[in-house]
């Protein structure tokens, strides 16, 4: 009999504890974490085609992100004949972009994509979207990396392509006009005049490739994500792309959009030559040679007006008119060298260097708002 019980009650609680175990196993659910499709292995890239990375979901025309391809945009933009831009980053799992100051450019890992796709809407003559390049810069372990995919007319594919080239275009802009460029896409040459940076190492100089755009100062404001607006650096923070051990910058030590008319016209102009100009006129930049310091932290100082070139000699420079002595001359734009080369197509003197074949008609108006306002050299 106790032999009997006991048996009875050793098989009740296998039972149970089997019942148990399953119900664990039921609560237990697995979780499928999504893996991003981007590939950037570093041993074969700069791959043949866009494609090849993954960057995008669906049609690649329709620039949609794949999973941890964040889009982004600096406060001003860099104007390259009026052609928008989109900017994405990618980083790989488990590391991070450092925070070097407010002025300087993020520090991104190893492994790193910053993407940029240029294009025009309203295309003529059938009013259409059409994307002309995307620029990929790629962090190796040697450094940056450019490489240039020149789309193809069925706007399906993009082919490496870091020759150069270019491409007549004509769209209809805000106003219905009809513009029209011959439109330069650049050779890799031509990327490192404006992406270089002279640095000394072990007191010889060395040079580098750099980014440009992504300074926290030019990402310190809001960003429409589609599902939510949130400050882009708080955003790469959140995403793990950005460690989290800086303050955001200051009011005063971040860069707004040009075109906002809201704005002063003095900060409006110093946020315009920065991201057109800073990144040749900097120390150990291509430019630095000129006496004009156009960063954005480098204008807003005691000799800010200096650095932005008010009231400076120019040095006989390429031997311009006399007329043009000063390199910005207060109240007079016909005799400020910096009005000047912005204000002609002339390959020799325009100014910048490199990005565009055509004025930037809003752009010059600023510039020449500025100078009328000032005063007179002492």
């Amino acid at each position: 009999m106790h032999k009997k019980l006991l048996s009875t009650l050793l098989l009740f609680s296998i039972v149970i504890l089997l019942f148990s175990c399953n119900n664990d196993d039921t609560e237990q659910e697995y979780i499928d974490v999504p893996t991003s499709p981007v590939k950037v292995d570093l041993t074969q890239v700069p791959y043949p085609k866009l494609s090849d990375y993954h960057f995008f979901n669906g049609d690649m025309k329709n620039q949609i992100p794949s999973l941890n391809v964040i889009p982004y945009t600096p406060a001003s933009s860099l104007f390259t004949d009026y052609a928008h831009k989109k900017r994405f980053v990618w980083m790989p799992i488990g590391v991070k972009a450092t925070f070097n100051g407010d002025s300087n450019v993020l520090e991104l890992p190893v492994g790193a994509a910053l993407i940029k796709t240029f294009y025009y809407e309203n295309v003529q003559p059938n009013n259409t979207t059409r994307i002309l390049e995307t620029r990929v810069m790629i962090r190796k372990q040697t450094g940056w990396i450019f490489a240039d995919y020149v789309w193809n007319d069925a706007q399906t594919e993009a082919t490496l392509d870091l020759n150069g080239s270019f491409v007549n275009i004509s769209w209809k802009d805000e106003n219905d006009i009809i513009k029209t460029t011959d439109y330069r896409i650049p050779s890799e040459v031509q990327c490192i005049i404006c992406h270089k940076s002279t640095q000394i190492v072990n007191g010889n100089p060395q040079t580098i490739h750099i980014p440009i755009g992504i300074k926290p100062q030019n990402l310190n404001f809001n960003y429409n994500y589609g599902t939510s607006s949130q400050n882009q650096l708080i955003k790469w923070i959140e995403q793990g792309y950005l460690n989290n051990n800086f303050t955001l910058p200051t009011e005063n030590n971040t860069a707004i959009d040009y075109n906002d008319t809201s704005k002063s016209l003095e900060i409006r102009a110093r946020s315009y030559v920065d991201i057109n100009c800073a990144h040749c006129h900097q120390n150990g930049k291509h430019c630095d040679y000129r006496p004009m310091r156009f960063a954005f932290n480098e204008t807003g100082n005691a000799n800010g007006p200096a650095n932005m070139g008010v009231c400076v000699d120019t040095q006989d420079m390429q031997n311009f008119a006399p007329a043009l002595s000063k390199i910005v001359t207060p109240g007079n734009i016909n005799r400020s060298m910096m009005y000047y080369r912005l204000n002609t197509t002339n390959e020799t003197f325009r100014m910048p260097l490199h990005g565009r074949t055509i004025i930037h008609e809003e752009g010059l108006n600023l510039i020449g708002q500025w100078i009328n306002s000032l005063q007179p050299c002492q």
